[in-house]
């Protein structure tokens, strides 16, 4: 598994279960939607700018002599 499949799971899973649950006085919050988004596009970003082009093509640019 790619980790971006393992960071949507993980997004779909949360967002389906409770936000907060107890059980025998133990608490447990996940983080909010939003942030789990959010944190997912700042992870898609930082993939991005590693990438060899970083998003950039270059091309060389030439007129014709007129």
């Amino acid at each position: 598994m790619s980790d971006e499949s393992v960071i949507e799971d993980a997004i779909r899973k949360n967002a389906a279960g409770p936000k907060s649950a107890e059980v025998d006085g133990q608490k447990v919050e996940q983080h909010s939607l939003s942030d789990q988004i959010a944190a997912d596009a700042y992870l898609a970003s930082k993939k991005a700018m590693k990438s060899r082009n970083s998003g950039l093509k270059i091309t060389k640019l030439s007129h014709s002599g007129a």
